[in-house]
């Protein structure tokens, strides 16, 4: 394992930020992996989770079953981790600017239909290391503002290239869910399946520029800007893991998950099983929990009052719509409001706050019928 420290801040400066990684395998022996926690630094499940990876891949790399290049990233915002707010953990906005850590990432698809004009060929592997060599320098050129912009360069600079990204993060209160490209529905299925998603959300574009899609879409668009007339694979399995809620946090989560990562590199490639019984198990996958929907068919549910917010229904249940979620009580007049979806669906995030304002997002429906469109995305 390698231990590498990549400043953020410009001198001179009133806080200086560094990001480390932690590097397993060697470059170029075989799929490259690329892993962080905490993007949103007051979402700890996913430190908890890397910190389980980081000593699972140490015995790996030792006992050397690593058949590729792995890049961990535990604690993925160091700045969003030394912010707070009257004494609580505030790391979902960057408090200089206002800009969610998870948005606003170069697509640098825009860079390479130029600088990819009349280069491309017949032969997809080639196409693929070309695109990669191209976008590795349009995120180089990358000219950061703001020591936020500065870690998402940075983030870009390891991942950009990689054949897998896994972008862990956690919702409010939820059962596990996962957020990936339309054109990768079919290598996320196995996945799902391993960490037992309730929710798998599909988009070409989810709008906002969030990380996941930074690192993935730049193919499909690339393959429609060129119309079809090279082969341009999906080449990047990127996709954001929800781990359930804030607050589910335990040795015990946190091991399984990892192991379910683990599970999910052995079927790719990257690591070797231990003997030929333990490849076997690796590739028996539980039933799936749920079939991937659109993310155009989520459901936000808003309160449309003040009021104190009794869930009616857990999370992970199929709702019909009509089927109550929740009551609102208003504390003062005592006159109940009842939430109710309207898709069917799964009922797969909410809220950990029990009294809300008017027009808070208090829950999530995933239906099966697209009907949203523009930004899909929470702020």
């Amino acid at each position: 394992m390698q231990v590498r420290k990549h400043p953020l801040s410009a001198p001179p400066a009133n806080a200086v930020y560094e990001l480390t990684s932690f590097h397993f395998g060697a470059p170029g022996s075989g799929k490259k992996v690329y892993i962080q926690g905490a993007l949103h630094a007051d979402e700890v499940p996913g430190m908890l989770v890397a910190q389980c990876l980081r000593q699972e891949l140490s015995a790996l790399e030792a006992a050397g079953r690593l058949a590729g290049e792995i890049i961990l990233v535990p604690a993925a915002n160091p700045i969003g981790l030394a912010q707070a707010i009257h004494g609580a953990a505030f790391g979902r906005f960057d408090l200089s600017t206002g800009i969610n850590f998870n948005r606003a990432y170069k697509h640098v698809a825009e860079d390479l239909k130029q600088s990819l004009a009349g280069k491309l060929g017949q032969d997809a592997q080639a196409n693929v290391r070309l695109i990669r060599a191209h976008a590795r320098a349009a995120i180089a050129a990358w000219q950061p503002g703001t020591d936020a912009e500065q870690l998402k360069k940075t983030l870009m600079t390891l991942a950009v290239d990689a054949d897998i990204v896994l972008d862990l993060h956690c919702d409010n209160e939820a059962v596990l869910h996962i957020y990936a490209g339309t054109p990768l529905a079919a290598r996320v299925q196995p996945l799902a399946a391993i960490l037992g998603a309730h929710a798998v959300l599909l988009a070409y574009q989810a709008g906002g520029e969030p990380f996941d899609e930074a690192c993935s879409r730049l193919w499909w668009d690339l393959d429609a800007h060129f119309q079809h007339q090279y082969p341009i694979p999906p080449a990047c399995l990127s996709t954001t893991v929800e781990l359930r809620g804030e607050m589910e946090v335990s040795y015990e989560l946190a091991r399984r998950d990892a192991a379910g990562l683990l599970q999910f590199l052995t079927l790719e490639g990257v690591l070797r099983a231990a003997d030929d019984a333990a490849a076997a198990a690796a590739a028996v996958l539980p039933a799936p929990l749920c079939a991937a929907t659109p993310l155009e068919g989520v459901e936000p549910l808003y309160a449309p009052h003040a009021g104190i917010l009794v869930y009616t229904r857990e999370l992970g249940a199929r709702v019909r719509a009509g089927e109550a979620l929740a009551d609102l009580i208003d504390p003062v007049s005592g006159e109940t409001t009842v939430l109710r979806a309207t898709v069917d669906g799964v009922f797969f995030a909410r809220s950990a706050h029990r009294h809300v304002i008017r027009g808070m997002n208090v829950g999530k429906v995933a239906g099966a019928r697209a009907y949203r469109q523009g930004d899909l995305l929470s702020a």
